[in-house]
């Protein structure tokens, strides 16, 4: 059968039949199927499970025995193809690191970094965690519109976790980082972290970057300049 052809009879319904057999077995040996069974596992009716397996069929996807009681079916070579093609879209999804971008302009902020992160507490696991001593202070970076909503994207990635912790007077919540690599007027910084704190009185629109040196003197940065902040899935080892 041509390619046009078996496109116009195999789509996601069939492809999700042709799952479920595999899932049965039909991989290695012919597996006994039944309309009415397959029909309540996919959630429609027997004519539509029934008609899923003929498309099957007839895009040499699966071969089958027609008994009293059912069907016997195996995979053919071309249905591992098309799972296998499946397979590797779902591995690009899940599996390739993912890049989130975001725009901003470099804002004032209310000089509270400087003192948290200078706190032995956070400063330990950071040397620890980050593998670097963070400059005592944050850059801010109010967002775009759009970046604002990419932000969101951010909790898909992997993240670095750092603990909360109290000493005699109060305690200290946790807070999230994020690897990522920061671009100014064509000149690429690395590494910095976007560092989320559970409590903090920023709202989305803003972000508060760490890393080892003051980034404003090492590019140069005054406030309202325009910065690009790439966050990247970390890949695992």
């Amino acid at each position: 059968m041509s390619e046009s052809a078996v496109a116009a009879v195999v789509g996601y319904d069939e492809l999700a039949t042709l799952k479920l057999i595999a899932l049965d077995g039909g991989r290695s040996g012919p597996v006994k199927v039944s309309c009415a069974g397959l029909a309540t596992r996919l959630d429609v009716s027997n004519q539509t499970a029934s008609r899923r397996l003929q498309q099957l069929d007839e895009a040499d996807f699966i071969d089958r025995e027609v008994v009293s009681d059912g069907q016997w079916i195996t995979i053919t070579e071309a249905g591992e193809g098309a799972l296998r093609t499946e397979y590797a879209d779902y591995r690009r999804i899940f599996e390739t690191p993912s890049t989130v971008t975001l725009d901003g302009t470099v804002t004032g902020g209310m000089g509270e970094g400087r003192h948290y992160i200078s706190l032995s507490g956070y400063m330990e696991q950071f040397v620890e965690r980050l593998g670097y001593e963070p400059f005592p202070g944050t850059l801010n970076v109010e967002l775009s519109d759009d970046a604002i909503h990419a932000r969101a994207g951010m909790s898909s990635l992997d993240a670095v976790p750092i603990d909360g912790w109290e000493d005699d007077e109060r305690t200290f919540g946790p807070a999230t980082c994020y690897a990522a690599h920061l671009e100014a007027d064509g000149e690429t910084y690395e590494p910095v972290h976007i560092i989320v704190p559970e409590r903090t009185h920023h709202d989305e629109s803003q972000l508060e970057i760490i890393a080892p040196d003051k980034l404003r003197d090492e590019l140069d940065l005054a406030d309202g300049d325009s910065i690009t902040v790439r966050v990247e899935e970390v890949e695992s080892e």
